[in-house]
């Protein structure tokens, strides 16, 4: 039971009948009932695949049989396990997150975890600059001076994104929700320039204006438009080895891309298939049509 870094690409996924059917079969019938009000495919697709991916996780990793797994969500709406846990497994960690292309998932033992991903993406009826302005209380200064130093709007735009899915994590991994003052954090981002792929940790954060050496930012590209964080923080109660918390994980994992296959693999049926949820599938639209930025 370790470190586990999970992404499906839910975008790229086009669920034939038996798929859709077996997947809705693998989630607690409230959950099913909640994913069928979506009004788009897309976002039927990624949050079923976020729900897939932590039952897969707690059946393989915790061994709870995947029909015994009963999830719950706190008030913020965070998900959490809501089985008896005894001994170890019950400082296991995980977070998911969905959005543009793909649903992820973190998951740490012993420490507080939050995984957020952005797509950069244009603002659908706003030009970049508007954008900004209307997100202006959202970065401090000094992230402002960062977004805006890149060399084009693209790049500014997409520098904007990794701040957001930075500041989404920790506030993920904290449980707080609509109403923390964003301002209170700023980040440091180290290096300006990620490669896909690679897993990167340098990045730091001020609370309050204070540097919170407890806490370490993992940031990946999946690919180019998608940036991944994931924060990582102390677990309460739990003792510090180290002084320096970035030696407890030397080898930083890299995200696993799972195929359909790979996310039912452990898969037991919690209800009977629903040949309607199929037919309510097939009348989604993937997702709303976009208005060009450049029609004003």
């Amino acid at each position: 039971m370790g470190s586990v870094r999970w992404a499906f690409p839910c975008g790229a996924w086009r669920p034939c009948r038996r798929e859709w059917l077996l997947a809705a079969q693998l989630v607690q019938p409230e959950e099913k009932e909640r994913i069928g009000q979506f009004v788009f495919a897309r976002d039927a697709k990624a949050a079923l695949a976020g729900r897939l991916l932590m039952r897969k996780l707690i059946a393989e990793e915790l061994c709870i049989p995947w029909n015994e797994v009963h999830l719950q969500r706190t008030s913020k709406g965070k998900p959490f396990l809501a089985n008896n846990l005894l001994g170890i497994h019950s400082n296991y960690n995980f977070n998911v997150s969905h959005q543009g292309d793909y649903a992820v998932l973190a998951a740490e033992p012993e420490r507080q975890v939050g995984i957020d991903i952005m797509k950069t993406d244009l603002p659908g009826s706003s030009s970049i600059p508007n954008f900004f302005h209307i997100m202006k209380r959202q970065f401090t200064e000094t992230e402002w001076d960062v977004i805006k130093s890149m060399s084009n709007e693209w790049r500014q735009l997409d520098m904007f994104y990794r701040h957001w899915a930075l500041k989404e994590s920790f506030l993920k991994a904290i449980g707080v929700g609509i109403g923390f003052n964003l301002q209170r954090i700023e980040f440091n981002v180290s290096p300006l320039q990620l490669e896909i792929g690679k897993v990167y940790k340098e990045t730091k954060m001020l609370l309050d204006g204070e540097k919170e050496e407890e806490w370490t930012f993992e940031e990946t590209r999946l690919d180019d438009h998608h940036h991944v964080a994931v924060a990582l923080g102390k677990q309460e109660g739990a003792v510090q080895k180290d002084s320096d918390v970035h030696s407890m994980e030397p080898n930083q994992p890299q995200f696993t891309l799972l195929t359909f296959e790979d996310l039912v693999a452990s898969g037991i049926p919690v209800a009977p298939e629903d040949s309607a949820y199929w037919d309510n599938f097939c009348l989604k639209q993937e997702g709303p049509v976009r208005q060009s930025s450049h029609s004003r």
